[in-house]
């Protein structure tokens, strides 16, 4: 059934010729005469190909033979420690296959690993923005000034004035909380993403000071603003700090409910809860000392694109999570299911801000920031129809689109208001 299928028709054509009257049944597994062509057709497009699986399966050891009957150099490995780096640094274009059985979180690690190569030197300004994009992302810059970014979109949507501290929060707040969060619950990581995996348990110190450091000036500066906001603050602080936590005693647990990240699908739930209060309610709240019905689509707004973003990248880690036990929202619903989800979601929330833009419950800023979310569904569409991998430029690129509500914030009050 996993026969080359070349060789099965150059048989096949052997015995019509010489025995015409023999039956001949084609077994080949369909969607393995589909995968051994679009093998042969990913070879042809490109200098390399590397091939995951392992050396005794027949399978993959089929889809290297196809490989090499274009004379292309072909690597058939099983883990990416085998990747012979040296002499792919050298390729333009590396395709990437592998055999049915192959796990998706082995296929990631190859694809992360080629995906840092330091490809040939005329490139270099590629490796260094390489570099810079995956420093942003490992150190949870990137995500604390998308934070930022999306705080100033939600206070100019309120109209709330001064939002300089409340925006200097959000961004200490969530690159303490990332940090913290990534140095307590690994597990999953060493799969998704060993990279991360190793890079925090490197440098843990460092990173626990930067995240302590960032956690208490939020606090400090939040305690400069008055009573109230140091409150809210520091709630949420607690409520992240204990998401890894064992709070309930082992012997009043059945065994698993001991953490809040126990719960199925907790993590992308309070992601977007903290992420939501500090972008979108902390400043009003802190400024009004009550609840304003502008804070509601603002608030839908802000979780909504948090939410699918949170949720997109546990689709991508579904198969590490699975191992190591953590029920994700993907894996409660499936990924079909999911991707449907936050597709819709992406459209309601970007109708919301219309709406609440056109009834003026917020600035006319709703009419243009809805570009962010349709702009986050077109990415998820093209991950669904194949045209993007997970890896390093699909989660900067993901992550991006919170630092897009910023500048298109600063477009717009720079075209539509300082007029």
């Amino acid at each position: 059934t996993t026969q080359n299928t070349l060789f099965f028709e150059s048989v096949k054509t052997y015995v019509l010729r010489k025995f015409p009257h023999y039956k001949i049944f084609d077994t080949i597994c369909d969607s393995t005469e589909k995968r051994q062509a679009e093998v042969k057709s990913l070879a042809d497009s490109v200098d390399a190909l590397i091939v995951v699986g392992g050396r005794n399966s027949g399978n993959t050891q089929r889809l290297a033979e196809i490989g090499r009957l274009t004379g292309k150099p072909v690597y058939h490995v099983e883990t990416e420690s085998e990747l012979d780096t040296e002499t792919l640094a050298t390729a333009r274009q590396i395709g990437i296959t592998a055999g049915a059985s192959t796990p998706t979180w082995i296929i990631k690690r190859i694809y992360r690993a080629i995906e840092a190569l330091p490809f040939n030197k005329s490139q270099g300004w590629h490796n260094i923005l390489s570099t810079v994009r995956r420093t942003l992302l490992l150190t949870n810059i990137y995500i604390s000034i998308g934070a930022g970014c999306l705080c100033y979109a939600c206070s100019k949507l309120q109209g709330i004035p001064n939002y300089y501290s409340y925006v200097f929060i959000s961004m200490l707040y969530v690159q303490s909380m990332h940090i913290f969060n990534n140095l307590t619950g690994t597990e999953a990581d060493h799969y998704n993403d060993p990279e991360r995996a190793f890079f925090y348990n490197k440098h843990k110190m460092l990173l626990a000071a930067l995240a302590l450091i960032a956690g208490a000036a939020g606090l400090i500066k939040a305690y400069t603003m008055g009573l109230l906001p140091f409150l809210i603050l520091l709630a949420m602080s607690f409520m992240g700090l204990s998401y890894n936590l064992k709070l309930i005693p082992e012997h009043l647990s059945s065994g698993r409910y001991r953490r809040i990240r126990d719960v199925p699908g907790s993590k992308t739930i309070l992601i977007t809860m903290a992420w939501g209060i500090v972008t979108a309610i902390f400043a009003p709240l802190s400024v009004l000392g009550k609840f304003d019905l502008s804070m509601v689509p603002v608030f839908a707004w802000s979780a909504g694109m948090v939410f699918v973003r949170t949720a997109f990248f546990d689709i991508l880690d579904m198969q590490g999570d699975r191992i190591v036990g953590k029920d994700t929202i993907p894996i409660l619903l499936g990924e079909k299911q999911t991707m449907r989800l936050l597709k819709f979601l992406l459209t309601a929330i970007t109708v919301i801000l219309f709406l609440s833009a056109a009834f003026h419950l917020t600035s006319s800023l709703g009419f243009v920031l809805g570009i962010c979310p349709m702009l986050l569904f077109i990415v998820l569409l093209t991950y669904e129809q194949g045209h993007t991998m997970p890896g390093i430029r699909l989660e900067f690129l993901v992550e991006t689109h919170f630092v897009l509500a910023g500048l298109v914030t600063v477009l717009w009050w720079a075209l539509v208001i300082g007029d």
